[in-house]
């Protein structure tokens, strides 16, 4: 397996030398565990929903209709969403100022009463998200596979990046890099794959100090073509 070294080196040439990498880095930085651990939980559900109900559909729509979602989920208040009646659940797929998809529709009534069930078992969702090490992220994704609504692979990845907890995305770049970097023969499919994808990035973590998200974005600039000067990335 290739040093983190080697692959931050390769990443620093593709974008223009260190400050250029260090720069873009910049804009993506995770929270303190405070930070995290003050996020009150109708936060959490309210990215959560975005992340679903983003996936696979136009981010823009979402983003520019956003507004209207939390006003139709009442601030995406975790125990108001999970007490949802059938007749609230049936206005909502008639509400204009929401995206009408049935099923987006009830995960937001799950995923309220999952965050009420970390609430109730651990004091608050953001205490167990902040809590979980970043040393098993890919257990934290099998949690959100097994109890969460529409929340899991590359969403859950997302969602925690969002929020700010340090999080590795098996984007088509960083599999690549991941390949390149021998830690695996192709793109990650299953959990064994993922399991590998983990002690890799812990193994650069203990090697250069920086956490899953600003390695995972290395990684991503570490692949494509050679930076030109005269032509650019």
């Amino acid at each position: 397996m290739q040093s983190f070294d080697e692959i931050y080196d390769r990443a620093a040439a593709r974008q223009g030398g260190e400050a250029a990498l260090e720069a873009l880095l910049g804009e993506w930085r995770s929270k303190s565990r405070d930070q995290l651990s003050a996020i009150p939980d109708d936060r959490w559900l309210s990215q959560m929903s975005v992340c679903v109900f983003r996936a696979g559909f136009n981010w823009r729509v979402i983003d520019n209709k956003w507004p209207g979602f939390e006003a139709a989920f009442h601030g995406f208040d975790p125990p108001l969403n999970a007490a949802m009646s059938e007749e609230e659940f049936d206005a909502h797929l008639k509400d204009t100022r929401i995206v009408r998809n049935a099923q987006r529709v009830a995960s937001v009534r799950a995923n309220g009463q999952f965050l009420v069930d970390l609430a109730r078992e651990h004091g608050s969702a953001a205490k167990f998200f902040t809590d979980w090490p970043d040393s098993d992220f890919v257990g934290l994704l099998e949690v959100m596979k097994q109890r969460a609504a529409r929340c899991a692979g590359e969403t859950a990845m997302r969602y925690f990046r969002d929020m700010g907890k340090p999080a590795f995305i098996t984007t088509r770049d960083v599999s690549a890099a991941l390949v390149e970097a021998g830690v695996l023969e192709k793109p990650p499919k299953n959990r064994k794959d993922l399991q590998a994808v983990q002690a890799a990035f812990n193994a650069w973590t203990a090697e250069s100090g920086r956490d899953l998200t600003a390695l995972s974005r290395v990684l991503a600039m570490s692949t494509g073509p050679v930076y030109d000067a005269q032509t650019g990335p």
